[in-house]
C-alpha cells in the first residue's frame, strides 16, 4: 500500500461545534470545548506525520456578532488551552504565532497569545498559526493599506510592488502556501479564511462536525490528497 502524502501546509475550518452540542441537547460551550479537546489531538497527530505548519480557524472576524456568553467562552480558550498545553508546544518544538487583530482581543486573551508566542518563538520544527479575529479580506485590505502608505512616505515605489512585497504584509507573511484546506460540518464555503494563502490549495469537505472529527478523519482526508493531480496551473 502506498503511503499517503501529506501537505505540508495543512489549513482547517474548524466548524460544527455548536450543531453538535445542539444535536446533543447541550449548550453551545459545551461543544465549543470538546472541540477544543479534538484541536488538542488533531495538532499533534498532523505533526506527528510531519505536517510543518497547521492553520486553524478559530475565530473570525464576523464571529463577533454570536452571543455575549459564547464570545466569553470562546475568549476563554486560548488562556485555558495555552497554560494547560505550554510544555507539550515547547517539547514538540511547535511555534505557536497567530493570524489576525489581537488587539481587540480581550486583554487576557491577547496577553497569553503573546506569552505562548514569546515561549515557543524559537521552536522551528512545526508551526501552529492560530486565526483569531481572522478575517481573510480584512487580511488584504490590511497590505494593501501598509503598501500604499510606504509608497505615500516614498519608502517604496509603486514599481517595486510584486507578490513578494505583497505577502510581507500579510498576517500569513512567513507561512507558505497552503496545500490543503479541510472544513468539517458539511459546509462547502471559505468563509472568508486566508482567501490569499488558498489561491492553488486543494479543498476537502466533510459532513463530520469538528468534535467527532478524529485520526481517521485525517488519515481519509489525506488519502483523498494523495490522489489530486496539482498543476498549479499549467496542464
Amino acid at each position: 500500500m502506498l503511503k499517503n502524502k501529506v501537505p505540508n501546509h495543512l489549513a482547517i475550518i474548524l466548524d460544527g461545534n455548536g450543531r453538535w452540542a445542539k444535536s446533543k441537547g447541550l449548550v453551545r460551550s459545551i461543544g465549543h470545548k470538546v472541540g477544543a479537546k479534538t484541536a488538542k489531538d488533531i495538532i499533534s497527530y498532523v505533526f506527528d506525520k510531519d505536517v510543518k505548519v497547521l492553520s486553524l480557524f478559530c475565530f473570525s472576524t464576523e464571529n463577533w456578532k454570536r452571543s455575549e456568553e459564547e464570545i466569553n467562552y470562546l475568549m476563554s480558550i486560548p488562556i485555558t488551552y495555552f497554560s494547560k498545553y505550554e510544555e507539550n508546544l515547547i517539547k514538540k518544538g511547535i511555534k505557536v504565532i497567530f493570524s489576525g487583530d489581537l488587539s481587540k482581543l480581550p486583554l487576557n486573551t491577547k496577553l497569553a497569545c503573546e506569552k505562548i508566542s514569546l515561549k515557543t518563538k524559537v521552536n522551528d520544527k512545526h508551526i501552529l498559526n492560530i486565526c483569531l479575529n481572522y478575517g481573510g479580506k480584512d487580511e488584504i485590505i490590511k497590505a494593501c493599506k501598509e503598501i500604499a502608505n510606504k509608497v505615500k512616505n516614498n519608502i517604496i515605489s509603486i514599481d517595486d510592488i510584486n507578490e513578494n512585497v505583497f505577502e510581507n504584509h500579510l498576517y500569513s507573511k512567513d507561512l507558505p502556501m497552503i496545500d490543503l484546506l479541510i472544513r468539517t460540518s458539511n459546509e462547502k464555503r471559505l468563509s472568508n479564511f486566508m482567501l490569499y494563502k488558498l489561491a492553488y490549495a486543494e479543498l476537502y469537505f466533510t459532513k463530520v462536525l469538528w468534535p467527532d472529527f478524529n485520526k481517521k478523519c485525517i488519515d481519509k482526508a489525506f488519502k483523498e490528497y494523495s490522489l489530486r493531480k496539482r498543476r498549479f496551473g499549467g496542464v
